[in-house]
């Protein structure tokens, strides 16, 4: 039913429709939008717009940007020999608030989920083949997320790779900081095991 007219109730509708966004929080969001004063609600009106034209992604690395190449891409002190492969652009944008890394990406814009009718060609693996067939690397380093998907992704990665020579290596996953062991599960602990290192 229309509570509120048909504006409000459009913007609901098209709210709900944005992930982890359901009905009570749509609404409380369209009246928070409602309730702005008009120069806010057009400069987030505008934002939108803006972010939608002019956001495409890097024709190198292939995390989204408004500028070609992007700027991590086109950082000459960035050392173009190791490529870190991530599933999501937010997967690379926490490497970079670590300082540490100072590689370039290449970002896979998800995982292979066959449950979920995601294959390798649905994937940007074929962008990272070319550029590795183009200019090849000394290490590509697969840091996709720690559950099945990713490490099907990771393992697929490896095998199409290998054949290219160049040095595959899987990030660690193991027990976070902070966290008592009684309560991490067992393949966190096995990974934890596995990936140990000399101290």
């Amino acid at each position: 039913m229309d509570y509120y007219g048909s504006y409000i109730t459009k913007l609901i509708d098209e709210l709900k429709k944005l992930p982890g966004v359901g009905g009570k929080l749509a609404q409380r969001i369209a009246f928070h939008i409602i309730q702005l004063p008009g120069e806010r609600a057009d400069a987030l009106a505008e934002s939108i717009t803006n972010a939608k034209r002019n956001v495409r992604y890097c024709s190198v690395c292939c995390n989204l940007t408004d500028a070609d190449p992007c700027a991590v891409c086109s950082n000459s002190g960035r050392n173009p020999n190791e490529i870190m492969v991530v599933e999501d652009p937010r997967d690379m944008a926490a490497y970079e608030r670590t300082n540490e890394f100072k590689g370039l990406y290449h970002v896979l814009h998800g995982a292979i989920s066959p449950m979920n009718g995601i294959g390798p060609n649905d994937l940007r693996i074929g962008a990272l083949l070319k550029r590795l067939q183009n200019k090849p690397a000394d290490e590509v380093i697969i840091a996709t997320n720690p559950n099945v998907e990713g490490e099907a992704t990771a393992m697929y990665l490896n095998k199409i790779l290998k054949p290219l020579e160049i040095k595959v290596t899987r990030i660690a996953h193991g027990v976070p900081v902070g966290g008592d062991l009684e309560y991490v599960d067992e393949v966190t602990l096995l990974r934890a095991l596995q990936g140990r290192r000399e101290m």
